[in-house]
């Protein structure tokens, strides 16, 4: 390639920073945003994998043996390479599933026996699933979520394999008891709420903060350069005194050299913890001030003024609005929940929105990596295309596409692998996942970390690549004049 030809160098620039971009699924003008709001937990605080995720499976685990499950699971052990974000439980027949937005079954295994056409069909038929039952079909989320979806996976693993007891299509049987997988997912949850709840697993980690949270010195760079052309605030599920430890070494531990240390309350106009999303963007809970000094609630609901400073519990959405004075329009909230921080925040008040995706920094070194797979994928889907063109209801021929489908296959699952053992978070081969069409209906911007905004002018215009619908994209030669139009166009940019 040639070292002067500017097109090699911007590509170059582009590649190196890929994992540093934001990328668009709406239109998004910064200049017009009047307020940011974060999340902490995954947003600002980044956990680091798989040390974190490790250390919430030992203690549901271990909380599973204390409550009556056999020791025997003691010998199992995080692995990373198994569970994503975004799966789904059957709760009735025990398997874990990956599906598209419509509730095809994309992938599906039983413990960790990954299941196949015919044995698919029999839990199956139509291999579909109605997601909407939510009594029945529990969908994991939250990068927490990681830890209990191996443990769940593991308790199906060894009870299959156990020989004491009789595999039955709900469940398991030994002697006169009966455990069905719903109630097995049951402790499971309750494991995982026991050890938020008693604040266990917090207490671990503030324990060895530096083990597992990631302390970026830039995020107080990002703060400060927001804070002096909107207001900032925080608003987190989680207990004052958890957010005070988190933050503090977040924001005063790792100051820049030269930069004057502050506290940490001070980067941000309003602080909210205990917010119990996504129930903060419906009804909420009451507004009551907190003691900084005890961590303790003051009695009443606070109705006054905004206080800076002040910390707050509880509250809503729209409480938030009031007291910094801003409509729902102007107000960007990054958080890295697509159901509790984005979708609720975007369909309930029409706040604009930023996911972090932590994962796709493995997501973008992958799909570099491997993406002539999904080009052959591409040449395939569309030789198959061309083999049906010319044929109409009078045509008798029935052609021969076996092996066009085994080699797709075949593709499919070298891509997915690539990524860990139930694939990628976002695609199955061609096919986007629940996650990635929820992530491209309700997330405006989207980015491995929020410390990305950084790369960007706080007045910066996103834009979103144009998309074809399929009947025009019929017509190539319209394809190509989009593609002309927008050459022209950053062509004209460069210069």
């Amino acid at each position: 390639m040639d070292a002067t030809d500017p097109n090699a160098s911007i590509s170059s620039a582009v590649h190196r920073g890929l994992h540093k971009k934001v990328f668009v699924n709406r239109n998004l003008t910064l200049e017009n945003i009047k307020c940011y709001g974060f999340d902490m937990d995954y947003t600002m605080a980044i956990y680091k994998s798989p040390d974190y995720e490790s250390m919430g499976f030992e203690m549901i685990r271990d909380k599973m043996v204390s409550i009556g499950y056999p020791h025997e699971i003691l010998r199992y052990t995080y692995d990373p390479s198994f569970p994503t974000r975004g799966l789904v439980i059957d709760t009735k027949h025990g398997n874990l599933l990956k599906v598209d937005s419509n509730g095809n079954i994309l992938v599906c295994s039983h413990g960790f026996l990954f299941l196949k056409g015919e044995d698919i069909a029999k839990y199956y038929p139509n291999n579909f699933i109605q997601r909407d039952d939510t009594d029945r079909f529990y969908i994991l989320n939250t990068l927490f979520n990681l830890s209990e979806t191996y443990l769940y996976t593991c308790l199906v693993d060894f009870f299959t394999r156990c020989t004491r007891y009789t595999n039955l299509v709900e469940g398991y049987q030994h002697g006169d008891l009966f455990m069905s997988f719903r109630s097995m997912f049951q402790d499971v949850r309750d494991a995982m709420d026991f050890i938020h709840d008693t604040g266990a697993l917090k207490d671990q980690t503030i324990k060895n903060l530096e083990k597992y949270v990631v302390r970026d010195p830039n995020l107080s760079v990002l703060l400060t350069r927001i804070k002096k052309v909107a207001k900032v605030f925080l608003a987190t599920n989680s207990d004052y005194n958890y957010t005070e430890a988190i933050m503090k070494y977040l924001l005063e531990t790792n100051v820049k050299s030269g930069s004057p240390k502050r506290l940490w309350r001070s980067y941000f106009d309003l602080i909210v913890v205990d917010t119990r999303k996504p129930l903060f963007f419906a009804e909420g809970t009451v507004l009551r001030q907190v003691d900084t000094n005890t961590g303790k609630l003051r009695i009443g609901t606070y109705t006054g003024d905004l206080q800076h400073g002040t910390v707050y519990s509880g509250g809503s959405s729209d409480m938030v609005c009031d007291l910094l004075d801003v409509k729902g329009k102007d107000i960007l909230y990054v958080g890295d929940h697509i159901f509790g921080d984005i979708l609720k925040s975007k369909k309930r008040q029409g706040w604009k929105t930023f996911l972090v995706v932590p994962e796709l920094a493995k997501e973008l070194q992958v799909w570099d990596e491997r993406r002539n797979l999904f080009e052959e994928l591409k040449r395939l889907d569309i030789f198959l295309a061309e083999t049906y063109k010319h044929l109409d209801s009078g045509s008798k021929e029935c052609p021969d596409i076996n092996a066009i489908q085994t080699r797709m296959k075949v593709l499919t699952y070298r891509m997915d692998m690539s990524y860990g053992q139930m694939g990628s978070l976002l695609r199955s081969g061609a096919r986007q996942t629940l996650f990635a069409s929820q992530l491209v209906r309700y997330a405006d911007l989207y980015s491995s970390a929020c410390i990305n905004l950084l790369n960007y002018p706080l007045n910066h215009l996103f834009m979103a690549p144009p998309v074809l619908m399929p009947h025009e994209s019929v017509s190539q030669t319209a394809a190509e004049l989009v593609s002309s139009e927008l050459s022209d166009i950053v062509k004209m940019t460069i210069n």
